[in-house]
Formats: structure tokens, sequence, C-alpha cells
């Protein structure tokens, strides 16, 4: 995936570059960024581009460690004007993109770590742990594993937990697949597919963003 674009001519090329800017204006950090634009010059001037591509690695976004990201844009209204003039990427209009997101286990580790995210770590416990810390995910068995304190001094046990999605949201459940808690989800992500492949947790989704 070329960045940017450099077969859509000098146009899709400035667009490209602003939407990197825009990426990453939104972002806390990313490492590396791969924008390809879908469009024509006629499109463009009528404030339209027909799709966005972005691939990314290790990026932070709102304090979510992110492995990789792929995603990809329905049609965008944008000005083009102003970015011609040198000004930044305006977006007009809400739209939806879809992807997968990919996240390792020591990605989750320090999520849960974070002060932003505190209430997910505490919700984590009382669901999962009985309220005790949790010291230590990781993966096997296709699942996810949380070691917490023990009875003794030293000692720690293996909850292990599958992950899966229903209802546009993640589930994690028991050894017997119960369902021991659902991850509030912001109403404007739709989580669709959930599992554990390559030693990495896995989201296959679909969003809307709002400029």
């Amino acid at each position: 995936m070329p960045s940017p674009n450099a077969s859509g001519g000098p146009v899709l090329q400035v667009l490209a570059s602003g939407f990197q800017l825009w990426i990453r204006q939104q972002c806390q950090s990313v490492e590396s960024l791969e924008i390809q634009l879908d469009g024509s010059a006629l499109g463009l001037l009528r404030g339209r581009l027909a799709g966005v591509q972005l691939l990314a690695r290790k990026a932070v976004y709102r304090h979510l460690p992110i492995e990789q990201v792929q995603l990809s844009s329905e049609a965008i209204a944008l000005q083009m004007g102003n970015l011609l003039k040198g000004q930044t990427l305006q977006l007009d209009q809400p739209f939806a993109i879809s992807g997968q997101l990919s996240f390792t286990a020591v990605g989750l580790k320090a999520l849960l770590t974070h002060p932003q995210w505190q209430w997910l770590a505490h919700e984590l416990q009382d669901h999962l742990l009985g309220q005790l810390p949790l010291l230590k995910v990781s993966f096997a068995q296709g699942g996810l594993v949380m070691q917490t304190r023990g009875a003794g001094p030293g000692d720690a046990i293996d909850l292990p937990i599958q992950i899966g999605a229903s209802g546009g949201t993640i589930v994690l459940s028991g050894p017997s697949g119960q369902p021991l808690y659902r991850l509030p989800m912001d109403p404007n992500i739709s989580i669709e597919q959930a599992w554990v492949e390559a030693g990495m947790l896995q989201l296959r989704g679909r969003a809307r963003v709002s400029p």
C-alpha cells in the first residue's frame, strides 16, 4: 500500500498528505502510517472522495495501544479549496469506517494500568477476579489468561477467559462458555468479531467517525 497514493495525480497526493496529518493529530503517537485514496479529479471537485484505506502500526489512540490498524472508509465529503491553499484538511460530515485492530498482551496490560482506563480494570476485577489485583495478561489456547494473586505469598492464579463478540460489543466468558462480562461500548462503534490469533487479540467491526 503506497504512502501517500502516488498514482492518483498531484491533487490526490496533496489530499493523502492532508489525511496523514489529520490522522496523526487524532493519535498520541503512530510509528508508521500508510494511506491509499480512492477517487477521481471530478469527484474531488465536487467535494467527494470515494474512500480511504489505511494501515498503521503501533498507534496510540486515546491512550489505547494498538499494534496494527487496518481500516477502509465509505465515501467522504470534504473541502478541497482550503487544503489546496495550504490549510489543514477539513471534513464536512460524519463517515463510516470498517476494519480490524490488533492488540498485544503487553498493550492490554499497559491499557489496564493507564489512569484513563482504570475504570475498566476495576470492572474486570469486580466481574472476573473477585476484586483481586490483576498481575499479568497473556494469550493461550485461543483465549485470554488473566493472572491474579493467590492465597499464599508468591502464589498466582491463572483465569482462562474466552473472547467473543455479540450485540456489537466484546463478551468475556468463562471456560464453560458462560458470559461473565460485556464491555461497555461507544454507540458509534460496533464490534462484529473478536478472537485471538498469532499471539494477539483481533477485533473486527465498524464505526462512525464524527469530524
